[in-house]
């Protein structure tokens, strides 16, 4: 790996901490790579926060390392040049106006006012830079997180909830923000609980649950595996279509009037064998599973805190 690529690195390596008996992190392992966005997900409680938190050394692990560029944060003499974060929007002092926030900011790394104009601008807070920030709304105080997490102009960022409070064109705004920095060769470690924000923008996703990764995979790669090779085949014959496609070892279960789910066969090949024995047919497709369905069906047994439907008796 080039000296250009190490620095754009968060390196995470057997982080373990417990809070009282219980372990918040459990042997926490990933690396967050240069040139895309890495989404960061796992139910409530999984570690996330205590993930990150030990990666800016605000916490403090009993085992294991994060790096960042290969050193430890706290090392670092000008560390806003090296990782921007952003964990919680609303630390911040609600007297000063959004400008004079960063000014404060630029000021302690050494950064000139010029950086704080061109931030401002990124982030899409000109209108707003010289108005109190205490009178911001939640979408309007992660861009103003955001700006401050690109004074540096680093070449990681990191990046806890960035899409909440935003509205929907702001939502849209975040989506190619954070892909136009990975596209500029910089390292995104996004957390998120919106799936389909990150099945969006997110190319890589490492998924965790009671202080451990479950998966550290391509985006494209766990949606693939999600999928399988389940078809949805709609028929004004049910019956005759199941004994057709059983006949030729595909497994057949109905979903609904009409509706047929397929698995074993290909869809061309349910196409041609359906045609060839005259069966009639309306739809036959390829399911595509959401990331949602797929980050379900991962983290089903690592929920800590699950509720009931409405009606319905607790276990």
């Amino acid at each position: 790996m080039s000296d250009e690529s190490t620095r754009a690195t968060i390196e995470v390596v057997g982080l373990r901490k417990r809070y009282g008996p219980q372990p918040a992190l459990d042997g926490m392992t990933f690396t967050v790579r240069p040139g895309r966005v890495t989404g960061f997900v796992g139910p409530n409680g999984a570690g996330k926060s205590t993930t990150m938190r030990v990666i800016l050394g605000l916490d403090a692990a009993e085992e294991g390392t994060a790096l960042v560029g290969g050193v430890p944060y706290r090392s670092l003499r000008r560390p806003l040049l090296r990782l921007g974060a952003l964990l919680d929007a609303s630390a911040l002092q609600p007297s000063r106006t959004a400008r004079n926030h960063l000014l404060w900011l630029a000021h302690s790394q050494g950064l000139p006012a010029r950086r704080v104009d061109e931030v401002i601008e990124q982030a899409g807070l000109g209108p707003a830079a010289r108005r109190r920030a205490g009178g911001f709304s939640l979408g309007m105080r992660q861009r103003l997180g955001i700006a401050a997490a690109l004074l540096g102009d680093p070449p990681a960022v990191m990046l806890d909830e960035p899409f909440n409070g935003l509205d929907p064109d702001g939502i849209v705004w975040m989506r190619g923000f954070l892909s136009s920095l990975a596209r500029q060769g910089r390292a995104v470690l996004v957390s998120s609980h919106l799936m389909s924000e990150l099945e969006d923008t997110a190319e890589h996703l490492v998924v965790i649950g009671r202080g451990r990764v479950i998966a550290d995979t391509g985006v494209a790669e766990l949606l693939a595996e999600a999928s399988g090779d389940r078809v949805t085949l709609r028929t004004s014959e049910p019956p005759r279509a199941a004994r057709v496609l059983g006949g030729a070892g595909a497994t057949v279960v109905a979903t609904g009037p009409g509706t047929l789910g397929v698995t074993g066969l290909p869809d061309e090949e349910i196409v041609a064998l359906l045609a060839r024995n005259g069966v009639p047919f309306s739809q036959v497709s390829t399911h595509r599973a959401t990331l949602e369905e797929a980050y379900m069906e991962l983290t089903r047994d690592a929920v800590e805190y699950r509720g009931v439907p409405a009606g319905e008796a607790a276990p």
